[in-house]
């Protein structure tokens, strides 16, 4: 959309996805590929409001229109479409896209970063004080204010949800490695970055109805990577281990969760010390995810449980003994997660505490 012609990208989709006969299904043939790839996702433009072409909301709007009347059904496929939605806390992009096109979309973006100073000195992924960690952590929880008001002007339009809010582009970013192409943004990963992992996780979780797909940034060697890789050497980084964690809640149906947390107090500065998401799974087990963001003090939890009467609690837990724990390829296994019995279940009422800088993750049935 940025650079590309209407033309070109109708020619894509039929490419990539019809199964019948044309020119160009029998180009892809020629090229080795009989079958369609069935590609469902499809963002019509990206950052369009930045690099993406520095347009303003009223002009991508139209043309996300015209180039979305191009991007047909073919066959039996069915495309979904997404628009490219709104930086940060551009609220007003977001009204004009629902308002102009919210019948012609079934997505809508939104990218949001966690970065602890500017862009040109953001700092480093591993060497930091806990006033940056709980910098970064407060950053990360802007996540849920963003959510809510995107969402409530979604709402306006599209009061039955029918579109969902696609955050494609979230996650921290540092400085890169020492040494490194500042190009090829790889960063390490530390103790810090799982726990905002955990806590994003959470915010989109609690959003469910709304936010519909999210893609952490991203998946090996870039910004927050879920895997690092040296040669013939791959190492798993905290936040990696976190989506292990948190696949838990796939599929599964969201609880309602009514959290009363006490504080985490850094200078003058306060945020909860607690983030909290939990879901029921079709076989039954209902698992709940639990950060504690101080980096000092264990937390009481006391949990009562409404509907169901577990029998049985088992647990894992991911932490390390320094806010900058991170895992390298001498030493792969310093952060990972480990069996936590720091809980007790009696008839419906949780009790145990949540040791410091932790990300938890309870099953019960």
């Amino acid at each position: 959309v940025g650079s590309g012609s209407v033309r070109e990208m109708q020619e894509w989709v039929e490419y990539l996805t019809f199964d019948g006969d044309s020119p160009l299904i029998k180009q892809r043939r020629e090229n080795g590929r009989d079958e369609p790839w069935r590609v469902k996702f499809w963002g019509v433009g990206n950052d369009n409001w930045g690099c993406g072409g520095q347009m303003r909301p009223e002009f991508y709007a139209d043309h996300y229109r015209r180039y979305a009347t191009y991007c047909r059904n073919l066959g039996e496929h069915r495309l979904f479409k997404i628009a490219c939605g709104a930086s940060n806390d551009n609220y007003h992009w977001t009204d004009v896209l629902m308002r102009e096109a919210a019948t012609r979309m079934d997505g809508l973006s939104l990218h949001y970063y966690t970065v602890v100073g500017s862009w040109q000195d953001k700092g480093s992924a591993t060497d930091f004080d806990e006033e940056k960690w709980f910098c970064m952590l407060e950053k990360a929880l802007f996540m849920e204010e963003l959510i809510t008001r995107h969402a409530n002007i979604m709402d306006r339009y599209d009061s039955e949800k029918r579109v969902g809010l696609f955050v494609d582009e979230w996650g921290t970013w540092h400085d890169v490695e020492p040494g490194t192409n500042p190009g090829f943004l790889y960063q390490q990963n530390t103790l810090r970055d799982a726990l905002v992992a955990g806590l994003t996780l959470n915010i989109f979780n609690q959003h469910s109805d709304r936010v519909r797909g999210a893609n952490i940034a991203q998946t090996i060697n870039v910004l927050q990577a879920m895997i690092l890789t040296q040669g013939d050497r791959l190492v798993l980084t905290p936040s990696y281990h976190v989506f292990e964690m948190y696949k838990a809640h796939q599929n599964a149906t969201l609880l309602p969760i009514d959290i009363k947390s006490t504080s985490y107090t850094f200078g003058e500065q306060t945020i909860p010390a607690i983030s909290a998401s939990a879901s029921r799974g079709s076989d039954g087990k209902v698992h709940l995810s639990l950060c504690n963001l101080d980096p000092n003090h264990q937390q009481r939890l006391v949990c009562e449980i409404r509907g169901m009467k577990p029998s049985t609690i088992s647990g894992r837990i991911l932490t390390g003994e320094i806010i900058n724990a991170h895992n390298t390829f001498e030493s792969p296994n310093v952060v990972a997660p480990q069996p936590f019995t720091g809980v007790t279940l009696t008839d419906n009422r949780i009790e145990g505490e949540l040791p410091a800088k932790s990300v938890v993750v309870l099953e019960l049935e």
